[in-house]
């Protein structure tokens, strides 16, 4: 089920009950959600295309860790590529599904990029997300269910993670030599 109304407005307090819903939630192609993060990945600033999509207020993201819309059925190592790579000052692209405050979930192509400062330092993230095309969603989705079909077969998250990056790792490799690759060759694909 495909929904393009606003998400319907959450606070703080309720975040931790939310539970999937099943309903997708979209956005035009033409518009950007963004984010900005501190250097432990707490929100500093967020669009109003963010709050209508996530369906939080600004007070109600403000201060809280970005992982606050990170849907459950989203690999957690995608997460982990995301801030190894981070680590390293580079920037990354990266199909992710967020959950909203009503349990709707929405997907996006995110370009996430630390910032630096004047000292060279990183001081926070900046996250612009772009919708993808249903295409798109339809080609990362199965690695996805790879993914977490792999983080399931283990007992704790630390080797859930280590067992499915290292199978993210020999997908990536097989198919096209890095993540940022694989994301360019799906969306070179769209394009052709």
């Amino acid at each position: 089920m495909l929904d393009t109304q606003p998400a319907p407005r959450t606070t703080r307090a309720a975040h931790r009950s939310i539970r999937p819903t099943g309903v997708e939630r979209t956005f035009s192609a033409d518009e950007l959600i963004v984010s900005k993060t501190n250097a432990r990945g707490v929100i500093t600033y967020a669009n109003d295309v963010f709050l209508r999509v996530s369906g939080y207020e600004t007070a109600d993201v403000i201060g809280r860790p970005h992982n606050l819309i990170r849907h459950p059925e989203m690999p957690k190592a995608v997460f982990q590529l995301l801030w190894d790579t981070l680590a390293t000052g580079r920037e990354l692209f990266a199909y992710i599904n967020n959950l909203a405050s009503d349990g709707a979930h929405y997907w996006v192509l995110a370009h996430v990029t630390p910032s630096f400062g004047p000292r060279g330092a990183v001081t926070g993230y900046h996250s612009n997300r772009r919708k993808p095309s249903p295409r798109a969603i339809e080609t990362i989705r199965p690695l996805y269910d790879r993914l977490l079909a792999e983080e399931r077969r283990h007992p704790n998250a630390k080797a859930a993670v280590a067992a499915s990056s290292q199978l993210l790792a020999d997908i990536v490799a097989e198919q096209a030599g890095s993540y940022e690759d694989l994301v360019w060759s799906v969306i070179n694909r769209e394009e052709s």
